[in-house]
């Protein structure tokens, strides 16, 4: 059998003038490689207010290495930058990845995403009607803030995150203050705004296809991507709730959610797995 062919990658693509976080970068097969069947947008997690990129470079070789060119933005983060920034630059650079000269087969493009970027990845997906895998995505952002007003407080994490990889960021499970500091981040703390970001309420008939993962006892509550899951049924939408033992969130259970989500994309964008 032949040796697998690296991805090749372009890093720091501008895909709009309008800020300077606006760059992403192209996974895509190396020379030698077989051609892409498709493309993955794939977005960054980070509680829509730290991340980066180059922290999907490991999951962007896995889904190249299955048959997809992956673009991977950066995006505006809050609370400088609050909701719909950061979905609305997730939007433009799938319209950048259209119009691009990359190769690959235009009706064959997906959302992926963990955590934030889950969140991002379903909203990509309700916006273009196209599928998209989210593992941990947060989607109730007024009904968990109701939820736990006079529970506890919002406060930021002890954790050091840019000391942490990815992977290793938020693996302890339940934190109700965290969670809470995280979305009221992204509305810039004003209250009022949460139910116009709760990706929940947004969910129409045209959405693409879901596949949900989360992990029982994470930060994100099971009953977040649940409630989700009932509100695409609701609309008619195709999806899948894939819930995994344990406390480990998003990239944390990466074995267990790939081989699905694989699968899935393989079959809502009707291309041969790999």
């Amino acid at each position: 059998m032949p040796a697998r062919q690296p991805p090749r990658i372009d890093r720091d693509v501008r895909y709009s003038d309008q800020h300077d976080a606006l760059v992403l970068d192209v996974h895509r097969p190396g020379p030698g490689a077989p051609a892409s069947v498709g493309a993955v947008v794939l977005v960054h997690g980070g509680g829509w207010f730290r991340g980066d990129k180059a922290k999907e470079d490991g999951l962007s070789a896995r889904l190249v290495d299955a048959g997809y060119t992956v673009f991977v933005p950066n995006y505006r983060l809050a609370p400088t930058d609050v909701f719909p920034a950061s979905r609305d630059d997730v939007l433009t650079a799938y319209e950048w990845a259209l119009q691009s000269d990359v190769p690959f087969d235009r009706s064959k493009v997906a959302f992926f995403g963990g955590s934030a970027g889950g969140n991002l990845a379903v909203e990509g997906g309700i916006a273009t009607g196209r599928p998209s895998v989210s593992w941990s995505g947060i989607f109730g952002l007024a009904e968990i803030i109701r939820a736990t007003d006079g529970t506890v407080d919002a406060a930021p994490t002890t954790q050091d995150l840019d000391a942490m990889r990815s992977a290793d960021i938020d693996q302890t499970g339940r934190d109700d203050p965290f969670l809470r500091w995280v979305i009221l981040q992204e509305v810039g703390g004003d209250r009022s705004a949460l139910d116009a970001a709760s990706t929940i309420e947004h969910v129409t008939a045209a959405t693409g296809p879901v596949y949900l993962a989360n992990s029982l006892e994470e930060w994100v509550p099971r009953t977040d991507p649940i409630a989700l899951q009932a509100a695409l049924a609701a609309a008619g939408v195709p999806n899948t709730l894939q819930l995994i033992p344990g406390l480990r969130h998003a990239e944390g259970y990466t074995d267990h959610a790939l081989p699905g989500s694989l699968a899935f994309l393989a079959q809502t964008l009707e291309v041969e797995p790999r």
